[in-house]
């Protein structure tokens, strides 16, 4: 047997139809960049999170970009985020020339430890990034509580959690500002980079609006310094015909979390299995276990036809870019245990009973 990690191309000849239709229709009225898609997308995103404001962009990253942008984030700023996420997430700090101060994780979500942030707090702290890895919301209130004592932004990098809930709602009602990312692998993913916005603040949004398009207002008027940030119409309207289909993809893909988890319980093989919190639920971007003997498992998992991937193996304080930054091994003990641990199995809506009983099999045999 040979799987597919994400089943990509199965995904587009189950709406293929759909999305050949939508595109077509691009290529007919020509208006490739803004055109009407992107409106009716941005209506669909508010509606599905109950958002105000959803301003689509080109990237995840452009995203995080454009929110400290409007947020005002100049050199000299702090801000504090996890050194356990894709570089993004810090990297977008740094290019706005301000400073990424990291916290440990907590060991069982992953996600930033909130008991560690209110000490990293300095006079030059402007805000926070918490990140919903593997698609599983942090603990936002806590966070927000910390933000409105400090008087700090809370910014949610939600690049793989879009679809998830913290107590029954959406993560944008829960910070100044959501961002998420339509990578192709995301559980909503179109077919190129696309990211989105969201924001209860009307005044953000506007902001953001003239951002993404240099900081116009009106044609050759521009109000702010911006970016080009702009997400095409094809892939907006790949994205408004996979939205109608997302609902239940969600539910697989939980239905499938459960599903290893079950399997993999059963084992008396030392797996730790991921864990979600009773009050909220996982985009299950990834369904991530952790192994002391990665090499090993990644490579007899290979050799059965099974894909794997890291996410992530190097923390970022621990990245050469950030160098500058003076952490050094040791520093944060959570994340770097966890980073030589983690290996995703694959993860879609379509995986079969039979495909995740193979890759179980193949990982923990009968015992």
């Amino acid at each position: 047997m040979k799987i597919d990690f994400a089943k990509l191309t199965y995904q587009y000849n189950l709406y293929k139809n759909e999305i050949d239709k939508a595109i077509q229709h691009v290529l007919n009225h020509g208006k490739y960049i803004m055109g009407p898609e992107i409106n009716e997308l941005e209506e669909k995103l508010c509606e599905f999170t109950s958002a105000k404001n959803a301003i689509t962009c080109a990237s995840g990253t452009d995203a995080l970009l454009l929110a400290m942008m409007a947020l005002d984030i100049k050199p000299g700023d702090e801000i504090i985020t996890t050194p356990f996420t894709f570089i993004a997430t810090a990297e977008t700090i740094a290019l706005l020339g301000a400073k990424p101060v990291f916290v440990d994780i907590d060991e069982k979500t992953y996600n930033i430890d909130v008991s560690k942030i209110e000490e990293k707090i300095t006079s030059k702290t402007k805000g926070i990034i918490s990140v919903s890895l593997y698609g599983q919301p942090s603990d936002l209130d806590a966070i927000n509580e910390i933000a409105k004592k400090y008087n700090l932004f809370h910014i949610v990098d939600g690049a793989q959690s879009f679809g998830a809930t913290y107590k029954g709602k959406a993560e944008v009602h829960y910070c100044d500002i959501y961002t998420t990312s339509f990578f192709p692998a995301k559980p909503l993913g179109c077919y190129g980079d696309g990211g989105a916005v969201l924001t209860n603040n009307d005044e953000l949004a506007e902001k953001i609006k003239m951002l993404r398009v240099h900081g116009q207002n009106k044609r050759y008027n521009h109000k702010y310094i911006g970016i080009n940030a702009r997400m095409d119409t094809i892939q907006a309207t790949i994205l408004n015909i996979k939205l109608r289909h997302y609902p239940e993809d969600l539910k697989k893909r939980q239905q499938i979390a459960e599903k290893y988890t079950e399997l993999l319980n059963s084992s008396t093989h030392p797996l730790i299995l991921p864990f979600t919190k009773d009050d909220r639920t996982s985009a299950w971007a990834q369904y991530s276990i952790r192994v002391k003997n990665r090499d090993e498992i990644q490579a007899k998992l290979k050799e059965k036809g099974i894909p794997t991937a890291i996410h992530y193996p190097m923390p970022l304080h621990l990245q050469e870019c950030f160098k500058y930054l003076g952490y050094k091994e040791g520093d944060f003990p959570v994340a770097e245990r966890v980073s030589k641990e983690i290996i995703s199995l694959p993860m879609n809506p379509y995986l079969s009973d039979e495909e995740i009983e193979y890759i179980k099999e193949a990982l923990i045999g009968d015992k």
